[in-house]
């Protein structure tokens, strides 16, 4: 098994839900069986991840890793299944999400509809048991300034 050592993006940049993470030398580097690889962007030198589904796009990418005169080819999926790399990931999605996501004003309403509709409903199935356990004081305190 790999372990990342460092993973910084050079670059990001965000178009529409993709997620362009860019690596460079010197930013990017994991250790194998104690030895520190560096990243060498001779191939493959960036990530693509979906911020909807939070899935990585270029999973065919070949990163290229390099120590000494020794080199290491892995595409995106290995390194994904053999390494650490998506703690590392979620990190940087966790702090890109933070800073760059905003929903859209759209979906904030609909949320906040959506919530309120469902806590309506949640009251009127509470005012139901209500009833049908006999239970008074749960019925007048469900049913107050609801006329």
């Amino acid at each position: 098994m790999l372990s990342v050592q460092r993973m910084t993006p050079f670059f990001t940049s965000q178009e529409d839900f993709r997620l362009r993470l860019v690596f460079a030398y010197q930013y990017f580097s994991i250790i194998k069986g104690g030895e520190v690889y560096q990243f060498v962007p001779s191939e493959g030198k960036e990530i693509v991840v979906n911020m909807k589904s939070l899935q990585v796009e270029n999973l065919g990418e070949v990163f290229v890793f390099q120590r000494g005169n020794r080199f290491i080819r892995l595409p995106l999926y290995q390194l994904l299944l053999i390494s650490d790399l998506h703690l590392h990931l979620s990190s940087i999605l966790e702090g890109t999400m933070n800073l760059q996501f905003e929903p859209p004003e759209v979906v904030i309403q609909e949320a906040e509809e959506l919530m309120k509709e469902i806590e309506s409903d949640n009251r009127l199935r509470m005012i139901d048991y209500a009833l049908e356990t006999n239970n008074r004081s749960l019925f007048a305190q469900l049913t107050e300034g609801m006329h």
